[in-house]
């Protein structure tokens, strides 16, 4: 690939060409940070529950107010981000900042005791994961947006994503893991002492992943910049509404929509009966007996995350480098539908190896989708700096990403109701039950995935509208300087 002369925009866009692998693994450990935070937070939220105490509503509290919290900080913190002016750059200081204070939080919340009764362990708990949530934004809001402006090159992105997926990936071989050992004396007198530890060896390394890009990824000085808008409490404050119509203007962005309404369709879908898993081959494959399945559910985790490292990101990387990502992405999520097709007559009771067979198919699924939509994203900033002359890589990741965190919390209140839908009660098992979870587990990813592919079916940036794109804010920027 032919490295292109750096230049800078008036609004921002550096033009550069390959970017060394150093920065992209980087930024790819930052990447573990993001994922690895969340993804042992799902483990670790059961112990509320099973252990703690917490009514089901209390636990619902917890899983949705923070999306809510996370809707009025995400479109700020973008704004904050895209107008900042420092020596470092518009990212860096906020990737820092709000990993340490992620990490701190983190460890904190999770110290909690039995002993202090229900209702002080949530007060405790859901305002200590509010400063969580906060730390979350103020990083990943940024590093999402670092990851779009480190490259104007249309192939170059897929790779940044390709590189930064597979060491996410990582997280979700990691933490199913932690089932092995959250609930095993050996390690832990009870589950909440487990949790309490944990969340130390979880936070201390992720919060230094989380630094990383901050600390190693180039960025250039904003000092000179004299198109950002005033980013002092009392401007940000009295342009609260400036901020949220903003966002709500990049949602309207066709592409950007397309982008966001497939992402949340295919990945929501896949998170409400992500957690069936568990439950299917406990009590369908074993016959309720929880000991007995250890450790076909943590193998489930495992290998299917390992799948996705090593075969689906390089093949995903690959394939849309030869044949463009609109049609990698509607490819591989076709692939992800045989996957859970083959759930339904490879889930065999006696026979818990069979869905091994199934696991590179629907590996596909959430394997290829950020690869591709996170690449893809990259390419509508640099429409959306066309038609606005602003680069808002941070609105347009904040927006990407609250309709993903969104997903968490429907597919937790989704979760629920399929549940009382079906009939499942963990005491008295039903065949009828397991069977309609069996299909909601294999129907309504295939639903989701069929959305998403219908909504992306006229996507329109190619390779060689990406190509026209980056010419004109290249002769904008040249016509910037001469003036």
């Amino acid at each position: 690939m032919k490295d292109i002369e750096s230049s800078t925009t008036h609004s921002g866009t550096t033009f550069k060409g390959k970017v060394p692998m150093g920065q992209k693994i980087a930024f790819g450990l930052g990447m573990l940070a993001n994922q690895m935070f969340p993804a042992a937070l799902v483990i670790f939220v059961i112990v509320l529950v099973q252990d703690l105490g917490f009514a089901a509503f209390l636990w619902g509290v917890i899983q949705f107010a923070p999306r809510i919290f996370d809707a009025i900080t995400d479109p700020i913190m973008g704004y904050i981000s895209d107008n900042t002016k420092s020596k470092w750059g518009r990212r860096r200081a906020y990737i820092f900042i709000g990993g340490i204070i992620m990490g701190i939080a983190y460890i904190i919340m999770w110290q909690l005791y039995k002993d202090n009764g229900v209702t002080f362990n949530f007060i405790y708990f859901f305002g200590w994961s509010l400063v969580f949530y906060l730390g979350l934004t103020i990083f990943s809001v940024p590093y999402v947006a670092m990851g779009y402006e480190m490259t104007d090159d249309f192939h170059e992105r897929t790779q940044i994503m390709a590189v930064a997926q597979f060491i996410g990936q990582w997280a979700w071989v990691i933490v199913p893991l932690f089932w092995l050992i959250l609930y095993d004396p050996n390690w832990f007198p009870s589950a909440d002492v487990g949790v309490r530890k944990l969340a130390i060896w979880v936070a201390i390394p992720c919060t230094i992943l989380a630094i990383i890009p901050a600390i190693f990824i180039k960025s250039e000085s904003t000092l000179h910049r004299d198109d950002f808008l005033p980013i002092k409490a009392k401007n940000v404050i009295g342009s609260l509404g400036k901020i949220f119509t903003s966002a709500i203007q990049a949602f309207k962005v066709p592409q950007f929509r397309k982008i966001s309404i497939a992402t949340f369709l295919i990945f929501n879908s896949f998170n409400v009966i992500a957690a069936f898993s568990f439950l299917i081959i406990v009590h369908y494959l074993f016959s309720s007996d929880a000991a007995a399945a250890v450790p076909w559910p943590t193998l489930h985790g495992v290998v299917g995350s390992l799948i996705s490292a090593f075969i689906v990101i390089p093949v995903v990387a690959t394939m849309a480098k030869k044949i463009g990502k609109k049609k990698t992405f509607i490819i591989s999520q076709c692939i992800s539908v045989i996957g859970y097709i083959l759930f339904w007559f490879l889930f065999i009771p006696g026979k818990p190896y069979l869905f091994l067979i199934a696991l590179p198919f629907h590996s596909f699924g959430i394997g290829g989708l950020f690869t591709v939509m996170m690449s893809m994203t990259a390419d509508v900033c640099d429409l959306d700096e066309l038609n606005t002359g602003q680069r808002r890589e941070g609105t347009l990741g904040a927006v990407y990403w609250w309709m993903v965190k969104v997903g968490y919390g429907v597919a937790a209140l989704l979760g629920g109701l399929i549940l009382w839908i079906v009939g499942f009660d963990a005491e008295n098992v039903t065949q009828t039950s397991v069977t309609g979870m069996r299909m909601f587990y294999s129907l309504l990813p295939i639903a989701g995935v069929l959305g998403a592919i219908w909504v992306m079916r006229d996507y329109d940036i190619d390779e060689a509208k990406a190509e026209q794109i980056r010419l004109q804010l290249k002769e904008k920027a040249e016509l910037n300087t001469q003036s």
